[in-house]
């Protein structure tokens, strides 16, 4: 069944999701979407049910056919700094920044979100499964952060970010037991179940 295209129809309105919160390693990426409600995808879905080959053609077809989109990456030195929540807020506020056109309002995919502006914003709890908006910024986001994680992942292949994407497997708990950390690491995070071997 397809999503509804927004969550109000009057006026412009921006959808925003990030990917990596939960990564071990790597930034955080958010997106924002201005899609056109005349203009949709019957396969627009929160973007872990889709394929990687899927979501590579809709992110495609979402670039090509949205009024307009952005990407904002936070990287890990910031993350540990201001903690993921913040960087993650941090991130959409980035994405939001490059939008050039005038909108109404912000729907964020979650139950939090720090005000941008004086614009209305509206928080919606696994609003990437309801709204093809929201959808649309977590393709964009989680294509744009994989990306990023097998582009480095050619300078440290030990730790297979190609398959796992920074995210707490246990082969990459294992790599991470036996090489340590690399400067992609999130500090403040809990790498292993001790963090005696990380920091002697």
């Amino acid at each position: 069944m397809a999503l509804e295209t927004v969550f109000k129809k009057e006026g412009l309105e921006v959808a925003c999701d990030e990917a990596g919160r939960g990564c071990l390693a790597g930034p955080v990426v958010a997106a924002a979407v201005i899609l056109d409600q005349k203009n949709t995808h019957p396969d627009l879905d929160d973007s872990k049910k889709l394929s990687p080959g899927k979501r590579s053609q809709l992110k495609d077809w979402i670039m090509e056919n949205s009024q307009a989109y952005a990407i904002a990456f936070v990287d890990q030195e910031e993350i540990d700094q201001i903690n993921i929540l913040n960087a993650s807020f941090l991130a959409m506020h980035r994405a939001i920044d490059q939008i050039q056109l005038e909108f109404e309002r912000i729907i964020v995919d979650g139950n939090r979100f720090t005000p941008y502006k004086e614009k209305e914003h509206h928080c919606i709890v696994k609003g990437d499964g309801k709204y093809q908006n929201i959808a649309a910024a977590s393709i964009l986001a989680k294509f744009h952060r994989d990306e990023f994680m097998s582009k480095i992942s050619q300078k440290y292949p030990q730790y297979g970010w190609e398959k796992n994407f920074g995210y707490p497997t246990q082969y990459h708990r294992e790599a991470i037991k036996k090489h340590g950390i690399t400067e992609y690491h999130r500090k403040s995070f809990r790498l292993l179940p001790t963090q005696l071997s990380l920091y002697p």
